[in-house]
């Protein structure tokens, strides 16, 4: 079922995003956030940490991981007094454990995973994080309104790498054994496809709610839809009075009621193992996902590596945007979406930024495309996107009416946490589409 194809001038996007004010992040030792590191790269031996989540999946194959090996080899090549020491940790632990424990206790690694928003500015406003805006401004300027995640107060503090929306991958072989026809565009419709697949004998849907944020999505697409777009992009003043944001819940209620996900849904996790759920669907042994663009290499990491079962995959997966919601307050044609990016500890060498601009310059993007299939944010680096699928995926971001940051990114980690996990709640039916909202007031409180 997949699309034609068709040329893609691909801009960085222009995000419609509420950078919010959070709590700042809680340790016995903070960093001098007056200290930024040296001002200028120098020619003394300098070893750089970098800490990233590049990790093979089941059979080894690590195409991102390898990328970034690469990346550092070409860099030290060019800067022989430095070393780049790199470790891969895969994502959750990265994202909740390491990186938060690492910047408390005052050890952290020199460049590290950033995914902007609320938890960013958390970083920033406890001393953690290097103010890029003055030694990178050239790659600011040159990358555009993708930066926006990566910059709170007026001020950056981390650079992308990619950035696209998300939306629903589904193997068209089970569609089509299913008897479905056309790609979902409505919520009725993505009822309807459930059911045939349910009816033919296939998983419908494979959701990692053990992952917490999996799961939480669906509620973010429902409350994309259901609320206007100033109720939206004014979350972070945290005011949840709007009923939208019980309606949400409300909706994902509803679509729980089809019984849509594989069994044992609440302890499935997203990327790990091929019981995952992106393991079950590279395995199709469910039909659909709804998640990030980086799935595109994440399945690829759950075959054997070759290019021939690489291929075959590739031949059997799309995607199509998350279906919209009839009567909704919000446009239908918003989208939720996010990136990945890099911060430097604001101790770190000056090689650090260097480094870092680097790894976002035109060259290093276009082999980024070439060798994962990411979306890069760098504009000249768009005409190595050649994938039909990813194409489908930048058409998508640049026809959404506003692209939305991930909502528990955007709002922090006091408050975006306490709504993922009033959302997982209603997953494991003890939860509510109210006590969401209740959750994430309650929190609000203590961080303002």
């Amino acid at each position: 079922m997949r699309h034609t194809t068709r040329a893609l001038s691909i801009t960085a996007l222009a995000l419609t995003t509420a950078l919010v004010a959070t709590a700042c992040t809680t340790g016995d030792t903070e960093p001098d956030s007056s200290s930024s590191g040296s001002d200028t790269p120098t020619d003394e031996q300098v070893t750089l940490t970098w800490w990233h989540n590049g990790v093979a999946g089941d059979t080894g194959e690590n195409s991102l991981g390898d990328y970034w090996d690469q990346v550092a080899a070409d860099y030290m090549a060019d800067h022989p007094n430095v070393t780049i020491e790199i470790e891969q940790i895969q994502n959750e632990d990265l994202q909740r454990t390491r990186i938060p424990t690492a910047l408390q206790s005052g050890d952290a690694p020199d460049l590290f995973q950033q995914w902007g928003g609320g938890e960013m500015k958390a970083q920033a406003e406890a001393g953690y994080l290097m103010d890029l805006s003055s030694v990178l401004s050239d790659d600011i300027d040159r990358l555009g309104g993708a930066v926006a995640p990566w910059q709170a107060d007026g001020v950056t503090y981390g650079l992308p790498f990619q950035f696209a929306v998300e939306g629903v991958w589904y193997r068209p072989s089970l569609f089509e054994q299913a008897g479905i026809t056309s790609e979902p565009t409505t919520m009725d419709e993505l009822n309807t496809a459930v059911q045939q697949l349910k009816d033919a004998g296939i998983t419908p849907i494979a959701v990692g709610a053990a992952d917490k944020w999996p799961a939480a999505h669906w509620w973010y697409n429902f409350a994309l839809q259901s609320c206007p777009q100033d109720v939206i992009t004014s979350a972070g003043d945290f005011d949840f009075s709007d009923p939208c944001w019980v309606e949400a819940g409300n909706q994902l209620e509803e679509f729980l009621g089809t019984e849509p996900f594989q069994d044992n849904f609440m302890s499935t996790v997203a990327q790990t193992g091929a019981t995952s759920s992106a393991g079950l669907v590279t395995n199709a042994n469910a039909a659909m996902e709804l998640m990030g663009q980086w799935n595109f290499f994440v399945y690829q990491g759950f075959t054997d590596g070759s290019d021939e079962q690489i291929q075959a995959l590739l031949d059997d997966l799309d995607w199509f945007p998350m279906p919209g919601i009839s009567g909704g307050a919000g446009d239908p044609t918003a989208a939720m979406g996010g990136g990945d990016g890099f911060s430097c500890y604001v101790d770190a060498p000056a090689e650090c930024a260097d480094f870092l601009s680097y790894i976002v310059s035109d060259d290093v993007q276009r082999g980024f495309v070439e060798a994962v299939g990411g979306l890069p944010v760098a504009p000249a680096a768009s005409d190595a996107v050649a994938e039909p699928v990813n194409q489908e995926i930048a058409a998508a971001a640049s026809e959404a009416a506003y692209v939305q940051l991930w909502l528990d990114t955007d709002l922090g980690p006091n408050v975006g946490g306490a709504m993922n996990d009033g959302i997982v709640a209603i997953f494991a039916g003890t939860g509510d589409a109210q006590s969401v909202v209740d959750v994430m007031t309650a929190a609000a409180a203590t961080a303002q």
